[in-house]
């Protein structure tokens, strides 16, 4: 016990609750994904060559033979990979600079941005979630690219997650950027922590919804905003 104990310590962490303790529960904490405040003083190079070392720690208790050429590169890769792709987005320096244009057209229905490709992992086992996410907005007078409303959800999504704050945080943010309160964003996901370890049902799917503004308070706008989902 006591070598487990100091080897979980060596980063500084308490350990003191264990997963046994906890359970398996799930509890959500905050809208706000959970970052230390020290966060991003390590920059992406020190971070990439802790993870390469400590991944090199995992593959090495599991068993695995890393001076074998399929495997030696392996924790480099992981470590990489982490950082600069799927969990991008919790640095806030690859938050997507949402730019916004005159609504010239004077277009004041609903635009909906439907069947977004995302995926991100399970904060809780660190396995994929993947799916499609569903948007729409009312202009306030202004609009924005469409390219960005994919790269909000991208980089909301490259970051340990749970699907309820993945969603909540995809409509604050696009409430912010367009500077409307008309928002509404629908998730249907499939969470491989569910298909792939305990229950293992590989054919359900997660559905979660942010309403805001017209969507929150008018049934019309929501049932209008779901027939165009699916068309």
């Amino acid at each position: 016990m006591k070598q487990k104990e100091t080897l979980l310590n060596t980063m500084g962490i308490d350990f003191s609750h264990s997963i046994d303790e906890i359970g398996d529960e799930h509890v959500g904490t905050s809208i706000d994904t959970p970052l230390r405040e020290d966060a991003f003083e390590m920059d992406d190079d020190l971070k990439i060559e802790l993870i390469e070392k400590h991944f090199k720690e995992i593959m090495y208790v599991l068993g695995l033979d890393l001076t074998d050429d399929s495997l030696k590169g392996t924790p480099k890769r992981v470590a990489k990979m982490y950082v600069k792709e799927i969990f991008s987005g919790l640095n806030p320096k690859n938050k997507p600079d949402a730019k916004l244009f005159e609504n010239k057209y004077k277009y004041n229905e609903m635009l909906v941005e439907k069947d977004i490709t995302f995926f991100s992992n399970c904060e809780h086992h660190f396995v994929p979630i993947y799916g499609k996410a569903h948007v729409a907005y009312i202009s306030n007078g202004n609009v924005i690219g469409l390219s960005k409303i994919n790269r909000i959800v991208q980089y909301y999504s490259k970051r340990p997650q749970v699907q309820e704050r993945l969603t909540m945080q995809i409509g604050n943010e696009l409430k912010e950027a367009l500077g409307t309160e008309d928002v509404a964003v629908v998730l249907d996901a499939h969470h491989m922590c569910v298909s792939t370890r305990g229950v293992q049902d590989v054919n359900s799917s997660t559905v979660t919804s942010f309403y805001s503004g017209k969507f929150e308070r008018d049934e019309n706008a929501r049932a209008e905003f779901m027939k165009y989902i699916s068309l």
